[in-house]
């Protein structure tokens, strides 16, 4: 390359910034050397005595899983991209016409952080950075899950049955190591009911529409003062949602209050709440065979607006991030989603740090 073409690079970059890179903005916002202790730790890495490429940086690797999570790449493309953006090149550290990873290493780093159950530690170790910054989990908790579409899966009768019954791919398909690879038999078949309420002309409400959805269920609870997913947990999106309310409520926080919607409702719910001092604020059902009392209704309609908050973080990911299960298996989804939660945590974090210097 001549001479003139770095100075020509340079350039470009500093125009980059001048533009305002949000790249450049995430860098200077999240403090990612925190995680290096953490990462090393997960990955094993030795000391180099027994020779062979080093590595890339697991920093660096790390920043690019958070990179994808936020465009929801494949591997492929990935690799692809971090050769293509100057921008992307930057921000991880990598030199023009430098090794980059390719999908490969992308994919072996991310099952690695998966397999040692680093990425929940990270994501424990930024919750621990926000709060050093003043974040503190405060105001009661919001509890909620979303269901995240998976590949379909096409299977006999014998087959469906099988993974029902909770046999493994490779017991299915025992003579067929290729095609158990690719079979997902955590995810599963649900109805997904909703949409906006139509009534008919006397004012009855017309039946809700119940879509198939094939996937998993990502369960999440923010912190009612600032909006952070604090805890999260992922399940097939067949699981029930109160089951998982006691994984999701966390004791850090200083308020004493739980939203949630009526699927969290239960006399079991309600019990655990009240043993450890939490308020319900869970929405109730309306009674069986009658109509909804006003008062309850006005209630239910109160705790919305609060709840509302927990369906902003829902769209932000499958907006901005297009959220979408591309893997295979209860394991990997997890790590796709918690992914996928460090990466909103750090579009919060940077929200809240820009309106405080505009305040």
């Amino acid at each position: 390359m001549e001479q003139r073409s770095f100075f020509g690079l340079s350039e470009h970059l500093e125009r980059l910034s001048k533009n305002g890179d949000p790249l450049e903005t995430l860098e200077t916002t999240v403090d990612f050397e925190h995680f290096r202790g953490w990462l090393v730790e997960g990955l094993g890495y030795g000391d180099g005595s027994k020779g062979g490429r080093p590595p890339f940086d697991p920093v660096a690797m790390f920043k690019a899983l958070i990179l994808q999570a936020q465009h929801n790449l494949s591997d492929a493309r990935m690799e692809f991209m971090i050769r293509d953006r100057l921008s992307w090149m930057r921000f991880l550290g990598f030199d023009l016409g430098a090794p980059t990873p390719d999908e490969n290493t992308i994919r072996h780093f991310r099952n690695r952080l998966t397999e040692t159950g680093t990425l929940k530690r990270v994501m424990k170790a930024f919750d621990w950075q926000l709060q050093k910054k003043g974040y503190i989990p405060m105001a009661g908790q919001i509890v909620d899950a979303s269901l995240v579409p998976a590949p379909k899966q096409r299977n006999t009768e014998g087959e469906k049955a099988a993974i029902k019954a909770g046999k493994s791919a490779h017991e299915i398909w025992p003579n067929e190591p290729a095609k158990a690879a690719q079979k997902d038999v955590d995810a599963r078949w649900t109805l997904k009911i909703g949409g906006k309420v139509r009534y008919r002309p006397d004012g009855t409400p017309l039946p809700m529409i119940a879509t198939p959805v094939f996937g998993y269920k990502s369960h999440i609870s923010i912190d009612q003062r600032f909006g952070f997913i604090r805890e999260s947990a992922v399940t097939s999106a067949a699981a029930s949602d109160g089951r998982q309310l006691r994984h999701l409520v966390s004791r850090e926080n200083t308020g004493s209050q739980v939203w949630a919607d009526s699927a969290y409702r239960s006399g079991e719910n309600e019990k655990w709440l009240a043993e450890r001092m939490l308020t319900s604020r869970i929405h109730r059902r309306k009674p069986a065979g009658k109509s909804m009392p006003r008062a309850m209704a006005k209630a239910n309609a109160k705790k919305s607006s609060i709840r509302a908050a927990v369906e902003h973080v829902f769209a932000h990911q499958k907006i901005r991030f297009g959220l979408f299960i591309r893997t295979v298996g209860l394991a990997r989804a997890e790590a796709k989603l918690t992914l996928a939660n460090i990466a909103y945590n750090m579009d919060r974090l940077i929200f809240h740090e820009r309106r405080a210097t505009t305040a």
